[in-house]
């Protein structure tokens, strides 16, 4: 049997959807990351749009968590419980007492960090149908995935590309869904002016301007880019790096040797303002799950230029919003670099190719009603 569709459930029949309209159903959220990343980015416009239908929300999240003042500020409950990851049993008690308390028809895991496991269990034992969002494509022993996902009424994938991970590690088929990750394409639609982000970052206005925007460890690919500059050495043109993570020291050293400056900007709150300021983003990465930052390009009219790995080729349309290579190619990566550096008429065309298909494909209400339609698959 093969994976299933991408295209997820089968929409209610007409006759149904009134119905299904005034039923109101309660979803306690689980998201244990303490940054407000992409994962738990998603997790609020999730919640941000649920409150336009017949769904009661709430959020657990860790302890001074990033995301509980963004969902304070939409006025739903937040019960803050500490979680320690995979290892941190006592997380199923503390969990337990706010399924006991404020009884969910429904659990939505989002996060890996102690809470799909951990919140599987306490579901389990809670006798509440649990759905887990899975937004990493790594594949899990086969043996151990068997029973892992049994735990979940249904996994959500946020890409193809992590489904087809899951079911061929032996998630159950018939439980695994496809909503892809969105983009409020609003925030990311105004450039700043160039004057101003040469001054932020210390750039040279008279240069082409090439970011990356990711996590600072190896999987993302940092070093088969920097390989890549090596062999092409653009002239004009200077790279930022945006995004914080354990390698920074190791590739402010590697930068140094660089045909080209190289600025590191670090996690920044206002990418928005700044991102459309780039010629051309780059995404390396050996692995992804989809890459939110991929669709913030596109809704920011940034061209791209990615690796064909995980769910990248559901968010980078080769030729559309930008260009594909083979990970860990640098040759490869470094010839598409200079292709793209040296036409502004292309980079133009997938630019504007970009901001249609965030437009199309990754909007915010797509992504809530892919939600909503699995929770109507469940709903007591």
């Amino acid at each position: 049997m093969g994976p299933p569709s991408p295209s997820g459930p089968a929409p209610a029949a007409e006759t149904d959807v009134a119905e299904t309209e005034t039923l109101m159903i309660r979803v306690l959220h689980v998201e244990t990351g303490r940054h407000l990343y992409g994962g738990a980015q998603q997790v609020v416009y999730l919640l941000a749009g649920l409150r336009r239908h017949p769904v009661q929300s709430a959020l657990v999240c860790v302890p001074g968590a990033a995301i509980a003042g963004a969902v304070r500020e939409l006025q739903l409950p937040v019960f803050e419980r500490a979680c320690g990851g995979d290892l941190d049993l006592a997380f199923i008690a503390r969990l337990g007492s706010v399924i006991r308390d404020w009884r969910p028809d429904l659990i939505h895991l989002h996060s890996r960090r102690g809470a799909d496991l951990l919140g599987g269990v306490a579901a389990r034992l809670a006798g509440v149908p649990a759905v887990l969002s899975r937004r990493v494509d790594n594949p899990e022993a086969r043996a151990w995935a068997r029973l892992k996902y049994r735990l979940y009424a249904r996994t959500i994938g946020i890409s193809a590309g992590i489904v087809e991970v899951l079911h061929a590690a032996g998630a159950p088929p018939g439980r695994l869904r496809v909503v892809r990750s969105a983009v409020d394409a609003g925030p990311w639609q105004t450039a700043p002016a160039r004057a101003a982000m040469a001054a932020e970052f210390g750039l040279d206005p008279s240069h082409r301007w090439i970011g990356v925007v990711a996590q600072l460890i190896e999987r993302k690919g940092h070093r088969v880019l920097f390989e890549a500059l090596r062999q092409l050495a653009p002239a004009a043109t200077s790279l930022v790096l945006f995004g914080q993570g354990p390698l920074r020291p190791a590739l402010e050293a590697e930068a140094a040797g660089l045909p080209l400056p190289v600025r590191f900007a670090g996690f920044r709150r206002d990418l928005p303002h700044w991102l459309g300021g780039l010629d051309l983003l780059v995404h390396p990465a050996f692995m992804e799950g989809l890459g939110v930052s991929l669709l913030q390009a596109s809704a920011a009219g940034v061209p791209i230029l990615a690796c064909r790995a995980g769910g990248i080729p559901e968010a980078v349309l080769d030729g559309i919003n930008g260009h594909l290579v083979a990970p860990g190619d640098a040759p490869a990566l470094a010839e598409a670099l200079g292709r793209l550096l040296a036409d502004p008429a292309a980079r133009a065309r997938l630019a504007e190719g970009g901001r249609r298909l965030a437009r199309e494909q990754f909007s915010t209400e797509a992504m809530v009603a892919g939600n909503l339609a699995v929770y109507r698959e469940l709903r007591p």
